[in-house]
């Protein structure tokens, strides 16, 4: 009996061992070119097996992504028990970012593979999406409670976008952090968290944003419609989730009216970013033409970009949907991010040396900032269920004031 059960144990063990090795390959796959562009083929060679073994861990291409997703959930879940045991908010937050960042630097150090990112979430099929979408809500709430509990409804809608854009924050921390050496880590995540802690602001500063007028010339008629409407449903929908004949349909044209305005699909996600970074910095250089403060010019921006994200018309174009394009086109458009990135830096390098924007690390500042504006787009109900001033002031406090200032209630 006991020869059988070891015999079990080690069999039940290997089962695991390559049942997480094939949720790891599947994680970089789902990574590098999104949940819908994983195939079996490839996940089986990055693990060195055949198609047929993987079917036999997972039936269906499905079932191995929302797998991995709940994978990356159940690791939220674990990080957000444990910085709840810290006793206060600011002690919390501080936690989650650490603990976040202590996972990147094992990764980095091969001690530990990535998790699957979770953009496409909305794009997987049901019941699948239902569950998986049940359980970001519960990581979702788990967040806002780092607040408390028994807030008043003011307060619980405060807390409701401060725990959005933590973990926004902490799922843009991929696309930066590496830049920095892993010894470095720790000082970076030490610079965020003074960040979320106590915002841009210096003391006395005010909220009171200049809405920055955009142009809307559309020079190819219905172009810009089409872009507007692509944008939103690749939002929605993820990249592979937004096929063209959604789009079409959602603007009740033929496909044929898509390949009149582009020639494929790649071609509109680089137009929909181009035009969504072309809003940003038009936005910024606006508000540098206008003058004022380095802060005011800050907050008139960040208002701006906000409102543009709340708006029922209009968005800006995820970064979610970048897994889906070519290697060069992305690499393009993350360019021209940290372009516009280095320009917030600025800004915030000016308001530092003229004393109207607090001490900070512009650099890590700017990276949470584009992490923020990017996600806004999510919060688009949340900010549909107030008055609209409101939401944007609750949104852009997390940021301009930090996580734990209550001036934003009003």
């Amino acid at each position: 009996m006991g020869d059988i059960t070891t015999e079990e144990t080690g069999s039940t063990r290997r089962f695991r061992e390559k049942r997480q090795a094939i949720l790891a390959a599947a994680a970089d796959a789902i990574n590098e070119q999104s949940a819908k562009g994983m195939t079996f083929a490839d996940v089986a060679r990055r693990v060195g097996l055949n198609t047929t073994s993987v079917t036999y861990y997972f039936k269906r291409k499905e079932e191995l992504a929302a797998a991995a997703f709940e994978q990356t959930l159940d690791s939220l879940m674990a990080m957000l028990d444990e910085a709840a045991r810290a006793a206060t908010p600011q002690a919390r937050v501080a936690r989650m970012v650490t603990l976040n960042v202590e996972r990147l630097m094992r990764i980095e150090r091969g001690e530990e593979r990535a998790l699957a990112v979770l953009s496409d979430l909305r794009a997987m099929d049901e019941p699948m999406r239902a569950t998986l979408m049940n359980r970001w809500r519960e990581v979702f709430r788990r967040t806002r409670a780092l607040w408390g509990s028994g807030l008043s409804r003011a307060a619980t809608d405060l807390a409701g976008a401060r725990a959005h854009v933590l973990l926004e924050n902490i799922f843009w921390l991929p696309l930066w952090l590496p830049r920095y050496e892993v010894d470095q880590y720790p000082r970076a995540a030490a610079r965020l968290t003074a960040l979320l802690r106590d915002g841009l602001a210096v003391e006395g500063a005010g909220w009171d944003p200049a809405a920055v007028a955009l142009p809307h010339d559309d020079p190819v008629p219905g172009r810009e419609a089409f872009l507007l409407a692509a944008t939103r449903l690749i939002n929605e929908l993820g990249y592979r989730g937004a096929s063209v004949q959604r789009i079409a349909s959602e603007l009740n044209v033929t496909k044929g009216s898509f390949y009149h305005h582009l020639d494929a699909k790649d071609d509109l996600v680089v137009a929909c970013y181009r035009r969504s970074f072309d809003t940003i910095a038009a936005t910024q250089r606006l508000a540098d033409e206008r003058g004022g403060s380095h802060w005011q010019r800050l907050c008139d921006t960040v208002a701006t970009l906000v409102a543009v994200q709340f708006s029922e018309r209009e968005s800006l174009l995820r970064t979610t949907a970048l897994s889906g394009l070519p290697a060069g086109e992305r690499q393009q458009m993350i360019d021209r991010s940290t372009r516009i990135a280095r320009r917030f830096a600025g800004t915030m390098m000016d308001g530092i040396a003229e004393g109207t924007v607090r001490p900070v690390d512009s650099l890590i500042a700017s990276q949470a900032l584009m992490g923020m504006l990017n996600a806004a787009f999510d919060m688009r109900k949340w900010a549909w269920s107030m008055e609209r001033d409101r939401a944007i002031r609750y949104y852009a406090s997390t940021l301009m004031f930090g996580m734990f200032d209550d001036r934003a209630l009003g």
